[in-house]
């Protein structure tokens, strides 16, 4: 009798800390308890181990996940049965272990539809697109929830066409489909930003009888004013029967990026509850239509009628205030007054607003006071951005190589920067080419025509033609218009006139085969 005593007191224990939600700490403190249980020879109910497996998920306790897997296999558990094993893919997938998942769904001897289906939004969740399209490939038996997923993960990765291919098959196949399936469609519909694709969507929601559904009806709404087709973004949010904020805020950004900013602020004054979002859309609208000074006469209304500013907008008046070095510091001022943690996006505005500003000096300041830099590529690509403006190539190359020391991965970005440093009133031309070349070979960043186009601006200014010529004739795709923009640019500075007659013919004929494809 005491031994049974002794085997449900931790059972009861667990079960009640189970009926209360649980922080990471308290989980830690119950998996703890599992060492103990298992030199006991007590294993806990599966639904119990279960519910640890979940709330290790939810927490990212991988620690904690493991340490309950571990108990199992000691218990005799080494292929766990169908409901726990779910559990641990599960457990697995939202700790960003898709390996480990994938052992545990190997190992099962029995697997159900929730199985496959927790794999693919996995691996979908991690970007792994490619394992999911496997392992969706590999079912016996697919529901309408194994179609959803691969729709709405191709679409939200931007693989459009792939997934408009699942979406129709998923028509075709014969299973119920219902709102969700929809969701990817639009989705992918706000992606592509094609209007005939964007009213055939509309059309079959309808048709469907969701149009009811808020979601759905709002991403409809934004698909239209993604393709600039306001008329009928306007006409869906007006037969909305509920509209919230984000309704109203996706139509406002819409007449914002048409640039249509005085039915933007109309709408923004009839709507019945303002956020943050919404201001910093209208913001955002201003700032894009080169009309800082009303963009920033938001931000004081903002400050006056105690709405705390998104770091958006923050970063949106920023842009607005880089003519004018008092509004910026009155903006910085404000951040650190009310204790605002700027991020990554806020911190490369500020260095950008300074340096634009012509203060070098705070740039540099605001640089090396941002704290943790080792994922932030943006902050050293605005630094270095701002050093080439100045002339100061050699210390942007300094800069970038304490991003390299850091272990900061360079990217697309870096590679153009760095080359307009090494152009820009600097003159370093030969290691503008080795940064080129080591940006491929040792980074596989792929230059594209932009970058090619730097570098040519790098060589043509220090009047390196025959240089120049081979790049050329080397790359992997034929000049565009901006290139041989580039190159007549630079032969007119040294007086190249065979260079800049050859740039001028290129430019002719590109010009005759764009009216020649318009025509068709």
């Amino acid at each position: 009798m005491p031994i049974s005593n002794h085997r449900k007191r931790p059972i009861c224990v667990a079960r009640s800390f189970l009926s209360r939600h649980a922080a990471k700490e308290e989980l830690s403190q119950a998996v703890s308890h599992l060492e103990s249980l298992t030199e006991q020879g007590i294993r806990l109910p599966f639904e119990v181990l279960a519910s640890l497996l979940q709330r290790c998920g939810e927490t990212r306790s991988l620690k904690q996940g493991k340490w309950i897997h571990r108990h199992l296999k000691i218990t005799g558990f080494k292929r766990p049965n169908t409901l726990l094993s779910n559990h641990l893919i599960g457990m697995y997938m939202k700790c960003g272990k898709p390996i480990d998942a994938c052992k545990v769904f190997d190992r099962m001897r029995f697997r159900n539809l929730y199985s496959w289906n927790n794999m693919i939004s996995g691996f979908v969740k991690s970007g792994m697109l490619v394992r999911a399209r496997e392992v969706f490939d590999s079912m016996p038996e697919r529901d309408v929830v194994s179609w959803n997923t691969m729709v709405v993960g191709y679409a939200r990765n931007g693989n459009v066409n792939e997934a408009l291919w699942v979406y129709r098959e998923l028509r075709r196949s014969g299973v119920k489909y219902n709102e969700f399936s929809f969701a990817g469609v639009l989705t992918a519909c706000v992606k592509s930003r094609e209007v005939q694709l964007s009213r055939q969507a509309h059309g079959q929601v309808m048709v469907a009888g969701f149009m009811a559904n808020v979601v759905l009806s709002c991403s409809v709404m934004d698909a239209y004013a993604k393709c600039g087709q306001m008329e009928s973004a306007r006409r869906c949010f007006d037969e909305m029967a509920v509209k919230d904020s984000y309704i109203w805020t996706t139509l406002i950004s819409g007449y914002s990026k048409v640039g249509d900013m005085e039915a933007a602020k109309k709408l923004f004054c009839e709507m019945p509850e303002k956020d943050a979002v919404s201001w910093a859309a209208l913001v955002a609208g201003y700032v894009r239509q080169g009309s800082g000074d009303q963009a920033l006469q938001l931000l004081r209304e903002m400050i006056a009628l105690r709405v705390k500013p998104e770091q958006f907008t923050f970063s949106s008046c920023l842009c607005a205030a880089s003519a004018s070095l008092g509004h910026g510091k009155q903006i910085h001022g404000y951040m650190i007054r009310t204790n605002v943690s700027p991020n990554a996006i806020v911190i490369s505005s500020l260095i950008d607003m300074y340096s634009k500003s012509g203060s070098l000096e705070a740039s540099d300041r605001v640089f090396h006071l941002c704290g943790d830099k080792q994922d932030c590529v943006v902050v050293w690509n605005t630094m270095i951005s701002a050093l080439a403006q100045h002339g100061l190539g050699h210390k942007a190359l300094r800069v970038l190589d304490d991003m390299i020391k850091l272990r900061v991965l360079p990217n697309r970005t870096t590679l153009g920067v760095i080359l307009s440093a090494c152009s820009s009133h600097s003159g370093l031309v030969e290691e503008g080419i080795r940064w080129f070349d080591s940006m491929t070979a040792d980074y596989g960043i792929v230059p594209d025509q932009e970058h090619y186009a730097c570098l040519i601006d790098l060589l043509g200014r220090a009047g390196c033609f025959e240089v120049l010529m081979s790049r050329i004739e080397k790359m992997p795709f034929r000049p565009d218009e901006h290139i041989w923009n580039t190159i007549l640019g630079v032969s007119r500075i040294h007086g190249n006139v065979e260079l800049g007659k050859k740039a001028a013919e290129e430019l002719s004929k590109l010009d005759a085969e764009q009216k020649e494809a318009s025509r068709r």
